[in-house]
């Protein structure tokens, strides 16, 4: 199973937000510019993560957006749940496959699915950004001098 770009980029946008300074908010284009993702792709994942409530999005002068919880609060397993469009490892309806009533195949499939995001649900942003010094320092070289 691979997740779709979307998705990975709404990881990168959650996990950046955690290692910023509590008290500063970024802005898209400074994401944009620190993950080589186009802007307006951004923009798309910003508001639905805005939407999903993982983060507060704020317009205007001292706008800029940041997390809407504690990193700890944030499911990895939820995130992808929630950003992912199609969560099925195969589509047998379309063309409808001509031994779909006697394949165990699906079945097997969707087990896997379920046990990936079984393991999934056991991690938040916190657990995966374990290091937000040295994350920090990853994505701004000159400010950490």
């Amino acid at each position: 199973m691979q997740l779709t770009r979307y998705t990975d980029f709404s990881l990168r946008v959650l996990m950046y937000l955690t290692v910023q300074p509590r008290d500063q908010r970024v802005t898209v284009s400074d994401i944009s510019e620190q993950f080589t993702i186009p802007r307006n792709h951004l923009v798309k994942i910003v508001h639905q993560l805005g939407q999903k409530g993982y983060i507060i999005t704020r317009r205007g002068k001292g706008g800029g957006i940041s997390l809407a919880c504690e990193p700890n609060e944030i499911n990895v397993g939820s995130v992808i749940r929630d950003m992912e469009p199609n969560l099925n490892v195969v589509d047998c309806e379309n063309p409808v496959c001509p031994i779909l009533p006697g394949c165990q195949l699906r079945g097997v499939l969707n087990d896997a699915r379920d046990a990936f995001l079984d393991v999934l649900d056991r991690y938040t942003i916190a657990d995966v950004t374990q290091a937000p010094d040295y994350l920090y320092e990853l994505l701004n070289p000159s400010k950490s001098a």
